[in-house]
């Protein structure tokens, strides 16, 4: 019976130290992941990000977010990011994420095989009009199903 209570007590814990922090991440405005379906993602797939900017005052620091798994192949990934802007105007990146070292140790943390990965893709991004602003993004490597990817998101922090 104490071992029962003990136990209720710990998860209870556990689930309130989580939530509290989550609470502490101040800085981030925006932070959403897509999940590649069978971790295979197609050169075609784009992962669709809108994101409500109403002040344009601040800077900004914009984040791609990575997840891959011990099926993926190559030490990086290049990556295709269209912006798509209130008023209609198109800008186009393209994005290199270094996933391992030069001795083929991953980089990043996380458990087991999945690998978790945060790029700082800009610093200081100011955006110049309040409104509705859509990123895109989708895989710019050569091969058309790349294996063990198994999300891709973006987050975007208050200076």
């Amino acid at each position: 019976m104490f071992s029962y209570s003990r136990k209720i007590i710990l998860s209870f814990l556990l689930i309130l130290s989580f939530w509290v922090l989550q609470s502490c991440d101040t800085k981030r405005f925006f932070e959403e992941n897509k999940i590649i379906e069978k971790s295979v993602w197609n050169n075609k797939d784009k992962a669709i990000f809108n994101v409500l900017i109403t002040d344009i005052s601040s800077s900004y620091d914009f984040f791609i977010n990575l997840r891959i798994s011990g099926d993926y192949q190559y030490s990086n990934i290049y990556l295709f990011l269209k912006t798509v802007f209130p008023d209609g105007k198109i800008a186009r990146d393209t994005i290199e994420c270094q996933l391992a070292d030069y001795d083929g140790k991953w980089l990043g943390s996380g458990i087991s095989n999945l690998k978790f990965n945060r790029f700082l893709f800009q610093k200081g991004v100011r955006f110049p009009r309040k409104g509705q602003y859509v990123f895109e993004v989708e895989q710019a490597m050569r091969v058309n199903d790349l294996k063990g990817i198994s999300d891709i998101g973006i987050r975007i922090e208050k200076e």
